[in-house]
């Protein structure tokens, strides 16, 4: 597993995010469907915020890739026996023979791209509407929000599907 992924994958929000929510592309209509004006928006301790941003991209990373790629799946069944990774055991054997044949199952960026868009769909959407809903907030909120999480669970799909 190459953790450094998280890394990277971390700052896909951040970079779709200071895209996404320009003046220039989604962000006046955006600080319109919440009823905000740059102005409102100014001060903060943009360290603080963009720090927290790139920590929790990580942590949201590491959490698409189980949704991603199939083979922590394999490695989660058989975690829970000791010898899984002695070879030698039957375990251990039965697990690297598992992983020698399917392996390299369905790791592509297509794969990854692929499940984070279920994921947006059934693990995004349902809580940001929700809230949306309750908080009286338009559709252009929701879809705005939701298209930026879309896009951003697409790319770190792939990516720590085809790299990690």
């Amino acid at each position: 597993m190459n953790i450094y992924v998280f890394f990277a994958c971390g700052l896909i929000p951040l970079v779709i995010g200071f895209i996404w929510y320009n003046p220039k592309v989604f962000g006046r209509t955006w600080m319109n469907a919440i009823d905000k004006t740059e102005k409102d928006l100014e001060g903060g301790n943009m360290l603080v915020i963009f720090g927290l941003s790139y920590i929790l991209g990580v942590l949201f990373a590491a959490g698409i890739s189980g949704l991603t790629n199939h083979q922590q799946g394999l490695m989660q069944l058989f975690a829970m026996h000791p010898d899984y990774l002695t070879t030698g055991t039957e375990v251990g054997d039965l697990y690297q023979s598992v992983l020698d044949k399917f392996g390299n199952t369905h790791r592509s960026f297509g794969h990854g791209a692929l499940h984070g868009v279920i994921a947006a769909i059934i693990l995004v959407l349902p809580p940001l509407m929700i809230n949306a809903l309750f908080e009286r907030r338009s559709w252009k909120y929701i879809g705005i929000n939701f298209g930026f999480w879309l896009v951003c669970m697409i790319l770190i799909g792939g990516v720590v599907c085809q790299f990690l």
